[in-house]
């Protein structure tokens, strides 16, 4: 896999903030060396936050968001606010740009504060630096640019690079469990949701993944499970698959072999699989005419089978036997007043980053709405959560 085709959740998600007219889309137009945001005299030309996957050296794979002003007006500009306020919540690192030539400003402070609070990483940036002859003294996460003449743009990406944390997770997808030459078998049924020719993300990531545990990976259909492992001269260490089918792989899987999902393993990648696990006990006490909030990470074209609008829906209708209301949400959009849910089920999270995911589970956590994910739901409804994670002693033991 090249750098420009690594997963939008694993590239470092970079936010640039400021008010109008201090040189923001400029400047990251400096630092993309592209064209990417519209540059202009003219207050306010940002308006939704504008998203770019690239590789900058020395950083490496990242995505790029151009912000709206933080000072905008009007009922318009209250909007441009809250869309740029929702970037917080899935970004790695702030830059927040500053007219060098003007004193900070309360809303400027205002937003420094919120990168604290919500233990955001940032750089301050002093643009215009050009226009400007007394200078004072610098934080470790400060610097002076100047977009204009291309000064020090080249040390800003130094400095972010310098300040980005590593995934504290990132070992912690499945090659932790495996040991070298352990074989693993992955049951991944023909997603049709799925571009053709192509493995979904999930799948390509745990492969990747057990390449660098040096495991054996055995890629099947869900058809040829039985025979697979009647051939296999030593049993796997542990069998992983696609949560559409976990009943009949559970089935077909001998008790004294692991078996998981590759929804459950990404839970305990994004570091909520313990929510997840403790959320789904509600579908037991779910009411006629109860609200749940069905949401998925990405977007896509849905099918007349889809596992979010139609399986499982119509899987936890029959489990529960209750007349319930369905909502659905996708890609970027969460609500942030989640009152009027009984409960909520998300998907595996691929796509978003950890921070994103923690802010939604966080968010319903709150607001004490439980909160569970797919593959976690299809393995409860099926009788076969115990099992499922019997990988994991640590949250194996709560249940």
């Amino acid at each position: 896999m090249s750098l420009n085709s690594t997963p939008s959740a694993e590239r470092i998600q970079i936010g640039f903030f400021g008010k109008r007219n201090v040189g923001k889309s400029s400047l990251v137009n400096a630092i993309t060396n592209q064209n990417l945001s519209v540059v202009s005299d003219v207050k306010g030309t940002t308006t939704d936050p504008v998203y770019k996957s690239m590789e900058i050296l020395p950083i490496g794979p990242v995505t790029i968001i151009d912000t709206a002003g933080i000072d905008d007006e009007g009922e318009l500009g209250k909007l441009r606010i809250e869309k740029t306020k929702e970037v917080l919540n899935k970004i790695d690192i702030a830059v927040l740009i500053i007219d060098a030539s003007k004193e900070i400003s309360y809303i400027e402070k205002e937003l420094i504060n919120i990168f604290e609070s919500k233990n955001i990483n940032y750089i301050i940036a002093y643009n215009k630096v050009d226009l400007i002859k007394n200078f004072k003294e610098l934080k470790k996460n400060e610097i002076y640019v100047s977009a204009k003449n291309n000064q020090n743009i080249y040390k800003l990406k130094e400095l972010i690079s310098s300040i980005y944390e590593e995934n504290p997770n990132s070992s912690k997808l499945v090659r932790d469990l495996v040991n070298p030459n352990d074989k693993v078998i992955l049951v991944t049924p023909i997603d049709s949701a799925a571009p053709k020719g192509r493995l979904i993300l999930p799948q390509q990531q745990v492969i990747r993944d057990l390449l660098e545990a040096n495991a054996i990976s055995i890629v099947i259909k869900e058809t040829e499970l039985k025979n697979t492992l009647n051939i296999l001269k030593d049993k796997p260490k542990l069998v992983i698959t696609d949560s559409q089918v976990f009943n009949k792989v559970s089935k077909n899987t001998p008790q004294d072999i692991y078996l998981t999902s590759f929804s459950i393993l990404f839970a305990r990648y994004k570091g909520i699989l313990d929510y997840a696990v403790n959320g789904v006990i509600k579908l037991n006490s779910l009411k006629d005419n109860d609200f749940i909030l069905i949401s998925e990470g990405c977007t896509h074209h849905r099918q007349c089978e889809d596992i979010g609008s139609v399986k499982l829906p119509k899987w936890i209708q029959e489990y529960t036997k209750k007349k319930l209301n369905f909502e659905f949400s996708s890609g970027g959009s969460f609500p942030t007043d989640l009152s009027k849910y009984s409960m909520i089920i998300h998907c595996g999270s691929c796509m978003l980053k950890d921070r994103e995911v923690l802010y939604r589970y966080q968010l319903a956590k709150e607001q004490n709405i439980p909160i569970s994910n797919y593959g976690i739901t299809i393995a409860y409804i099926n009788g076969i959560l115990k099992r499922s994670i019997e990988i994991f002693p640590d949250i194996y033991k709560e249940i």
